[in-house]
Formats: structure tokens, sequence, C-alpha cells
């Protein structure tokens, strides 16, 4: 098994882990907790997607990655004017 496909797995763990736990009702979605979570899986799996040059999976992660910023930035917006 070589880096990549550890590194992948560990990304895609990640995302699962914060989708498990929201379907649980043990984590909200519009926390920091989540967005973080699904920010570093999907940006580690877009980066792999990146480097493999397979632009379907690099779509639907770096958007993933890109939401899940937009989603964390607002929260520490809203945190700053609360």
């Amino acid at each position: 098994m070589h880096v990549l496909d550890v590194l992948e797995i560990v990304g895609a763990v990640i995302i699962l882990v914060a989708f498990a736990a929201a379907q649980a009702g043990r984590l909200r979605q519009r926390t920091f907790a989540y967005q973080l979570l699904n920010l570093v899986g999907s940006g580690v799996l877009a980066a792999i997607a990146a480097i493999q040059l397979s632009w379907g999976f690099l779509l639907l992660e770096g958007s993933w990655a890109v939401i899940s910023l937009i989603g964390l930035l607002t929260l520490t917006r809203k945190q700053q004017t609360d």
C-alpha cells in the first residue's frame, strides 16, 4: 500500500466520521468541528485527486472543501460579531 492510498483512506474516514456523528445526533452540522473535519478530509482527497489527475473526483472534493471553508468562515464571523 502506497502513502497516497493511506492518505486517501484517512481523508475518507475523516469525512465519514463527521457524517456518521451528525447522523447519530452527536455532532451538529453548523459547528466548527463538523466543518473542520469536512474541510480537512475533502482537502486531502482533493489534493490526491489533483496529483492523480482525476478531474471528476477533484471537482467533487474541491467543491466540498470550498463549501466547508465557507462554512468555517461564516461560523468564525458569526462568533466575532456575537
